[in-house]
């Protein structure tokens, strides 16, 4: 009698995003897989999947955002419940990768999180990564697994073109982010301009100056995580100083740790685009805007599935 070989997907969510989650599955066509997520009272951690998934192919949606240890440590046990589950594999989809800021030793006995946690995952079990906009790319470097590190330049690239702002100039908010916001005036087809800055502590910048034209322009400033908002606002303040008509802003991870929304609220921005990576709270400013990179992953996820190149959502 012949052996029938059928591949079965599975999309779990843990609990850091599961709106994202659904939007994922909903793109694919499938109900999320059920797990149940629970706390003993010691406050352990309580994983059980409630699907066999032997044999199948298993997507675990988790971003590591705040709190970032029981975000980590939930996605941790998931992996290993579906390893022991005899799941044919088992991808880790994190929108957001947390710890990913400490990804060198800037200084003597300084850890490298990134690649703990990266450690951590493939230790648990994990086959495969699926991320977007890592801090550092290099931090693909540190697994020895397939990572695919996913863009949102295209979704926020076709944002503001549909915008159809006139004479823009892409902004990098400091000198590390320059390729980022290079990609994003690539796409533009607009010219490029840095903040030179330098950061006497973390979560504390200060501008020097701006180079570049941006006088009577449309200043799109871009990076890659919105934490406190010190840096777009001071950005946004030198680039109207030097006389950018307008400053819109944007970024894929919306962490906004306090007191970011009162200072985006208060800044001379007039629109902050970010993504859904990140469970965006309620009670946002009106000049905040949320895209959802749900067909991004979902597209990736099914490429994935059927074995297709992955390359053309860079494009």
């Amino acid at each position: 009698m012949a052996i029938s070989v059928e591949k079965h997907l599975h999309i779990f969510s843990g609990s850091a995003n599961p709106g994202l989650a659904r939007e994922i599955a909903a793109y694919l066509g499938l109900p999320l897989s059920e797990v149940v997520l629970g706390r003993f009272r010691d406050g352990e951690i309580s994983v059980r999947i409630q699907k066999s998934v032997r044999g199948a192919e298993v997507f675990l949606v988790q971003p590591t955002c705040a709190p970032h240890n029981d975000n980590l440590m939930e996605l941790l046990i998931m992996i290993d419940a579906c390893k022991r589950a005899s799941a044919r594999s088992v991808a880790a989809v994190i929108p957001y990768y947390g710890y990913a800021r400490q990804d060198r030793k800037a200084a003597p006995r300084d850890p490298i999180t990134a690649k703990l946690v990266a450690n951590l995952l493939t230790a648990a079990g994990a086959d495969r990564v699926l991320t977007m906009d890592l801090h550092a790319p290099q931090i693909q470097g540190f697994f020895d697994i397939p990572v695919d590190n996913l863009t949102a330049m295209p979704l926020l690239a076709n944002y503001f073109q549909q915008k159809q702002l006139q004479d823009v100039v892409v902004v990098s908010p400091d000198a590390g982010g320059v390729a980022r916001a290079r990609q994003l005036s690539q796409r533009l087809q607009a010219p490029l301009a840095i903040v030179d800055k330098r950061r006497p502590m973390p979560n504390v910048s200060e501008v020097m100056h701006i180079i570049g034209d941006v006088q009577g322009k449309t200043a799109i400033l871009v990076d890659d995580i919105i934490d406190t908002g010190g840096t777009l606002t001071e950005a946004a303040q030198a680039l109207v100083k030097e006389g950018a008509k307008e400053v819109y802003a944007c970024g894929t991870h919306a962490v906004f740790s306090p007191p970011c929304l009162e200072r985006l609220a208060k800044a001379p921005i007039k629109e902050v685009v970010v993504t859904n990576t990140i469970p965006v709270r309620e009670g946002l400013p009106p000049n905040v805007r949320v895209l959802s990179v749900a067909p991004v992953f979902g597209e990736a996820i099914r490429r994935i599935f059927h074995d297709e190149s992955v390359s053309v959502l860079f494009d």
